[in-house]
C-alpha cells in the first residue's frame, strides 16, 4: 500500500534534494513520517533481478532526513541496499549522528528487516539507535540497532 505522493510532497517538501529537514515538518508521529518517507524512495527502487523493492529514510540527530532505496545491477554482488545507500548519502555529506532509520518493502506478511551487511554497517555508527522495520499498512517495528546484530564485530583501534 503507497502512500499518496501529494500527501508526502506536501507534507515532506523535497525528497529530491539530497537531503531534507523535517524539524520544522515532523508530526508528534515521527516515526510513521519517517516510515513514509521510505516508501517514497523505494517506488525509486531499481529492482529489475528480483523484483523487490526496499526503501530507506535515515534521520540524523540534527533533524536532517537521506532516503535511499535498492539498486540491483546484472553483477549480483555490485547491487546496493536501500539502508546502505541512506547511510552513503549522509555520511558523504558530512552526518554521522543518527537518531534513527526506516525500512520498507511491499512485503505483507512479516516486517522487512535489514540484511547482515546492513546491520553491520549501521553499527558502525552507533549500537543504540532506532530501526523501524514496517509493512505497507504503516505497522512497524522497533528495535535498536544491537537489537538486531547482539554480538557485533567491533574493531578497536591501536594506538
Amino acid at each position: 500500500m503507497a502512500t499518496p505522493r501529494c500527501e508526502l510532497k506536501h507534507k515532506m517538501s523535497s525528497l529530491v534534494h539530497t537531503e531534507t529537514s523535517l524539524s520544522d515538518k515532523m508530526t508528534d508521529s515521527w516515526e510513521l513520517d519517517l516510515i513514509k518517507l521510505s516508501q517514497e524512495a523505494m517506488g525509486k527502487a531499481y529492482c529489475p533481478y528480483s523484483k523487490f523493492p526496499v526503501g530507506a529514510a535515515l534521520l540524523t540527530t540534527d533533524g536532517k532526513v537521506f532516503t535511499g532505496c535498492n539498486v540491483e545491477n546484472a553483477c549480483s554482488n555490485l547491487g546496493l541496499c536501500a539502508e546502505r545507500v541512506a547511510v552513503n548519502k549522509a555520511v558523504s555529506e558530512g552526518y554521522r549522528n543518527f537518531k534513527a532509520i526506516a525500512v520498507c518493502s511491499e512485503v505483507v506478511d512479516t516486517y522487512i528487516t535489514p540484511c547482515g551487511g546492513c546491520r553491520q554497517v549501521l553499527l558502525e555508527f552507533g549500537q543504540t539507535w532506532i530501526v523501524l522495520m514496517s509493512k505497507p499498512d504503516l505497522s512497524y517495528e522497533k528495535r535498536t540497532v544491537v537489537d538486531l546484530i547482539p554480538m557485533p564485530f567491533v574493531l578497536k583501534i591501536r594506538d
